[in-house]
């Protein structure tokens, strides 16, 4: 074993058993121990401001700067008594991940006698140097100042490392002028403005209902590779993606990964990740193998939007964290393996009432399955105006490889319902129903009773982007590895959009004295048909939906940079404007900055593709070249007729041209990526990148996957994907 990789596989054979600490009691027990929730809060805090906080929280009540003073000094008191040195703003630029600045509680007073110190100024904003986070042209230079700003509906927590704890307050990330430079400013807007739209449309069918909030649960898609084999790739190192590699003789043909015993390496791995992740008030509820070799997924509970988010961020946190302290590394890539399933990131999206009623799920009575088919229809006709706006949400250089890969819905974006959904659909459609409403006494009579969804509408499509569930929506074209907060402020705003304009409809309706259930069904079944085009019970990775889609109308746009338009387009800010969610500055800032993310990956990936290629792969055939000609000579000077090595012989040539082919295409294709960095324009860069650089990932991954079928497994210097999927 004399290699990288060798030594590589043989550190993971030779891995003996990680110990790690399992909380003493229930799960219950320890559950949000790290987390000053709102029974922490009312442990620490007098009577009067605990309330405060409260009424702040879940209204719309300002916490003032003495409310904030108590706050602080709460959670100082917690954090420093549980362990805590130091505290940071925690926030969610636009990079993807999160961020954070640490400062110490220690400061010294002016006579030098140290004190641990934590103010409402604190608490309440700091001003992390913005100069280096994605901007999109929104700040000047001299304009680098940037400022985070505490979010009290979401809980502070202690993060843990084996270098200490620290404090994490949640945050808005704003730039010196006060535009959003995050995920998480945006999405509050979103909830705010969908939480007033749908409160409004609520009244038509119950006075007490005082506030919708979104509720989210997010399934998590990862998969697992030793350290060892992680670190002896460098294109998973810098990339998160293998770029080469012949897939392994079994890889996922036989399903047998899927829903299988969990192996006792990963076992232990999971029970230390759902630890931590309950110790920070995180409720996962559901591991299990995905369909991929190596490949897992985790689940929790639903929670309201924000804070799912929040956890689901800080989840992948603490993946990275507790993977290494079992030797794994995470890959949250959408597609770190050709030709086996990626991973998603599928988000369960519903309405929920003050009352405690979920909208999304049907009820028993008329009234009930009325405003059931409200929120139902206007979320259908929502997602059809905007398609290319949710379609354009989950755009990115990752999932671009996902999208259509006969694993993952395809860009194309549409709605599963079920047949029986659909048939009450058609059947609400119907003008025999206005008909029959007209007589209060014979409301809904003739409409088939909406059902307990148990089977058939439960029974997902899994090629389906958009499908509902049961009491629910999933949106199952996100990503792994993008923060949910962008596709779910797009769901936000539109559905509110929507049902601002329905509610206007229905008004407009009674003031000329159609009564109220009647206007109501009235512009549900204009919506049914306005909408119909989006509806879509098949097999979604079909050619044959491909073609129906264009019949439809239906966006087919399977590459990030065009896909992003629809952010500049007049519809999609006026949107955005309107609602206040994001005004058209930070619009096109956005546009911007996740062209540049696009190509700066697609930049990267060609790098190491070169790198690779020139230092390692080449030099490591060539060596196995050399032996197989030193071996054609010595048989040729032995006399032996040509024929009986004429298969040598060939191989020779084949391996010669497929290393001449590898380099021939790496130069090229370094070329091109020399031309599209002279391109000014960020989206023409982008599209060059996509069009001309991309391209050559394929070619040159065909011929790599050739040579390394070929040359002596004893050359090949880094780990094949048959050790990355299947040695642990």
């Amino acid at each position: 074993m004399n290699n990288l990789r060798f030594d590589a596989v043989e550190t993971v054979l030779s891995r003996e058993k990680i110990d790690f600490v399992i909380p003493k009691g229930k799960p219950s027990s320890f559950y949000g121990q790290n987390v000053f929730g709102i029974k922490k809060m009312k442990d620490f805090l007098p009577k009067n401001a605990y309330e405060k906080l409260l009424n702040a929280v879940e209204g719309n009540d300002v916490i003032d700067r003495d409310l904030a003073e108590h706050i602080s000094q709460a959670i100082k008191g917690w954090a420093i008594a549980n362990g805590a040195t130091h505290y940071t703003h925690w926030f969610q630029p636009l990079t993807g991940s999160t961020a954070e600045k640490h400062d110490a509680f220690f400061e010294p007073d002016n006579e030098g006698v140290a004190i641990e110190k934590f103010t409402a100024d604190a608490l309440i904003q700091q001003e992390p140097d913005a100069s280096s986070f994605p901007n999109g042209g929104i700040r000047n230079t001299f304009e680098a100042r940037g400022y985070t700003g505490w979010d009290p509906t979401s809980p502070a927590f202690l993060f843990e490392t084996a270098a200490g704890k620290t404090l994490c307050i949640p945050t808005v990330f704003l730039s010196y002028t006060g535009e959003a430079l995050d995920y998480k400013a945006p999405l509050l807007k979103s909830l705010n403005a969908l939480d007033k739209a749908a409160t409004d449309v609520c009244q038509y069918f119950s006075k007490s209902v005082t506030r919708v909030s979104a509720s989210l649960g997010i399934e998590q898609e990862y998969f697992l590779v030793d350290l060892s084999l992680f670190n002896a790739r460098p294109d998973l190192l810098l990339t998160g993606r293998t770029l080469f590699g012949h897939m392994s003789a079994k890889g996922q043909q036989l399903d047998d990964h899927y829903f299988g015993s969990i192996p006792e390496r990963v076992m232990a791995f999971m029970v230390d990740l759902e630890n931590e992740a309950l110790k920070l008030g995180i409720p996962l509820k559901t591991r299990h193998n995905e369909v991929a070799p190596s490949q897992f997924e985790c689940a929790p509970m639903y929670e309201e939007m924000n804070l799912a988010i929040d956890h689901n961020q800080l989840l992948l946190n603490i993946m990275e964290q507790v993977a290494l302290r079992h030797k794994f590394k995470v890959l949250i890539h959408e597609k770190p393996y050709a030709d086996i399933n990626g991973s998603g990131k599928h988000n369960n999206w519903s309405l929920i009432t003050s009352t405690g009623v979920n909208l999304l799920s049907p009820g028993k009575t008329p009234k009930t399955n009325l405003m059931f088919l409200t929120f139902f229809v206007n979320t259908i006709k929502a997602v059809y105006e905007y398609n290319d706006l949710m379609r354009a949400s989950i755009a990115s250089a990752s999932n671009d490889h996902r999208l259509g890969a006969n694993e993952a819905p395809p860009a194309i974006i549409s709605i599963f319902i079920g047949s029986q959904l659909s048939d009450m659909l058609d059947e609400v459609e119907t003008p025999r129903i206005a008909k029959i409403v007209k007589a209060e006494s014979m409301l809904w009579h003739g409409i088939p009773k909406i059902p307990e969804l148990n089977l058939d509408n439960t029974d997902r499509n899994r090629t389906s982007p958009f499908a509902f569930t049961g009491n629910k929506f999933e949106f199952r074209a996100v990503g792994s590895s993008s923060n949910c907060a962008s596709s779910m402020t797009v769901l936000n705003a539109i559905v509110a959009d929507q049902l601002i304009k329905f509610k206007t409809e229905v008004d407009k309706l009674i003031a000329k004295g159609t009564k109220k259930d009647l206007a109501l069904l009235n512009v549900i079944r204009k919506y049914i048909k306005q909408s119909k085009n989006i509806r879509f019970e098949g097999n979604g990775y079909s050619k044959e939906w491909e073609i129906e889609a264009e019949k439809r109308g239906l966006s087919n746009i399977k590459t990030t940079p065009k896909a992003l338009d629809v952010y500049t387009e007049e519809k999609s800010v006026k949107l955005f404007e309107s609602l206040g969610i994001l005004n058209r500055r930070e619009s096109i800032a956005r546009h911007e900055i996740l062209l540049e993310s696009y190509y700066k990956k697609i930049q990267i990936e060609a790098r190491v593709i070169g790198e690779i290629v020139n230092s390692m792969l080449a030099p490591a055939s060539i060596t196995y070249l050399n032996e197989l000609i030193e071996n054609v000579k010595g048989l040729k000077d032995l006399g032996l007729p040509k024929e009986s090595y004429s298969s040598q012989l060939n191989l020779v040539e084949r391996i010669s041209s497929l290393i001449n082919n590898i380099l021939e295409l790496t130069e090229e294709m370094r070329q091109e990526r020399k031309k599209a960095n002279t391109i000014e324009d960020i989206r023409e860069r982008a599209i060059a990148y996509d069009e001309k650089v991309k391209v050559y990932f394929d070619q040159i991954r065909y011929h790599i996957n050739k040579l390394e079928q070929i040359v002596d497994d004893n050359k090949w210097p880094v780990p094949k994907l048959r050790e990355l999927l299947f040695v642990k």
